[in-house]
C-alpha cells in the first residue's frame, strides 16, 4: 500500500482486487443491503446484508473477504465473522471504485 492509498480507496480495493485472483477458492462477501448489491456489486460476491450476519453459516477454512460502500460495515462484519471462527478480512469500501461491476 502506497502512502496516498488512504485518499485513493477505490484505487486500494482494485489493488486487493487482484491479489484475490492469486488465492484459492476466497469467498467476496458484500455486506451491504439487497438494495446496494443489486445496484451493482463485484464479480463474483455474494450477498449478506451486515444484519444477517449470524444467520448463515460460512466456512471457516475458505477465505473470506468482506465489503461494502465506505469500510465500516465490513470492518463489523469482519470482527463479527472472526467471532465466529472465520478467516476474514476487510477489502474497505466500493465508494471510490471505478472496475466492474455487476
Amino acid at each position: 500500500m502506497g502512502p496516498f492509498d488512504f485518499f485513493l480507496p477505490g484505487r486500494r480495493l482494485a489493488k486487493q482486487l487482484t491479489q484475490l485472483d492469486q488465492l484459492s477458492d476466497p469467498l467476496l462477501v458484500d455486506v451491504r443491503t439487497r438494495e446496494e448489491f443489486r445496484s451493482g456489486h463485484l464479480p463474483g460476491a455474494i450477498n449478506l446484508p451486515l444484519d444477517q450476519l449470524g444467520a448463515v453459516p460460512l466456512p471457516k477454512g475458505r477465505p473470506v473477504f468482506v465489503y461494502c460502500h465506505s469500510g465500516a460495515r465490513s470492518a463489523q462484519a469482519c470482527s463479527t465473522l472472526r467471532a465466529m471462527g472465520c478467516q476474514a478480512s476487510n477489502l474497505g469500501g466500493l465508494a471510490g471504485y471505478r472496475g466492474p461491476l455487476e
